[in-house]
């Protein structure tokens, strides 16, 4: 190697290593400012509610200052693909969820972002289970009643859920084709429609997140007969799960998760993960949680991207075999 090129490699390993130390200093000193968190959600559903305990948390623990911003619409894709372009310095975090990361892939044509490569995967927070639910007045006491009926009379019974894509739409496309009956998927543009319109008569079942039915549940206009979740829910212990009452192996969970834009440094991610491992021990956080449905999920940084890679493909799978599409 002659003395230039000599020079120009060593110059191009000083400033790859200036570099280096730079994004890990800003790493150690991170935060010094706020930290936008944006949900892709609107305020009040079950991913807005989750995400603002999880601020303030982590504010409280940590006293990071977390702006909660909303930026709904496209089923998260909106919000998730600012996230995406955000610059990865730690100040722009968002809350995923199993449609915009997992179910959206496959059901759009096109996507602003691509969830396995253009976002780095943080920390899993909670599972929320689906709950399939009819109004109190309804002759269905569990999920055998409703599916006998359904198949005695093909087409008869409605379903409804929060729009199509979501958990509870593909949970009730899994439960049809496990059961072998036909019903009428019947998709709103949000859990609240649904819900008064189940309360109402208008529908035959809704099939939601827990967290979306709790109250009416609570308040005794619906009653919940089954849940998609691999044991029954804390807040729902006499409410069996679809695997109980004769289908094993079904679960369907919708599962929230925090991650932020690719590259995002390794040593923010860490401090991201610790800090959100040590608020979701916390019992007043976990029994908040619990009471709405929730399952606290916190676990390894690994651990969430191959989740997240296992539901990509779990749910491609029910996609292409439901054949759904929106252009």
């Amino acid at each position: 190697m002659d003395r230039r090129n000599f020079l120009q490699v060593a110059a191009a390993g000083v400033a790859g290593a200036t570099l280096s130390g730079w994004v890990h200093a800003q790493a150690v000193h991170w935060p010094n400012g706020p930290i936008k968190l944006v949900v892709p959600f609107p305020p009040g559903g079950g991913t807005d509610t989750v995400s603002r305990l999880v601020a303030e948390k982590l504010s409280a623990l940590k006293q990071w200052q977390i702006i909660v911003d909303n930026r709904p619409g496209a089923a998260g894709n909106i919000g998730l693909d600012q996230a995406a372009k955000a610059k990865p310095d730690g100040y722009t975090l968002a809350m995923a969820q199993t449609s915009n990361m997992a179910i959206n892939p496959w059901l759009y044509s096109k996507l602003p972002f691509d969830p396995l490569t253009d976002l780095t995967p943080i920390v899993e927070v909670c599972a929320q289970p689906v709950v399939l639910a009819v109004r109190s007045e309804s002759p269905f006491q569990n999920l055998v009643d409703f599916i006998e009926a359904a198949k005695k009379e093909p087409g008869k019974y409605t379903m409804a859920q929060a729009g199509m894509g979501t958990v509870g739409h593909l949970a009730g496309e899994m439960l049809a084709r496990a059961a072998g009956i036909e019903v009428v998927q019947v998709p709103y543009k949000g859990a609240g429609t649904g819900m008064t319109n189940l309360v109402g008569g208008q529908i035959d079942t809704y099939f939601g997140s827990a967290s979306s039915v709790m109250s009416q549940l609570q308040a005794g206009k619906v009653r919940g007969i089954a849940t998609t979740s691999a044991k029954r829910l804390a807040a729902l212990p006499n409410v069996l799960t679809v695997a109980e009452q004769g289908y094993p192996g079904f679960e369907a969970t919708t599962w929230l998760g925090l991650v932020g834009p690719a590259g995002l440094p390794d040593d923010i991610v860490k401090v991201v993960n610790a800090a959100v491992v040590d608020a979701m021990a916390d019992k007043s956080v976990q029994e908040r949680l619990e009471a709405e449905g929730n399952e606290p999920q916190a676990g390894t940084t690994q651990a969430f991207a191959q989740f997240i890679r296992s539901e990509h493909e779990k749910w491609g799978k029910v996609v292409r075999d439901a054949k759904i599409k929106i252009s």
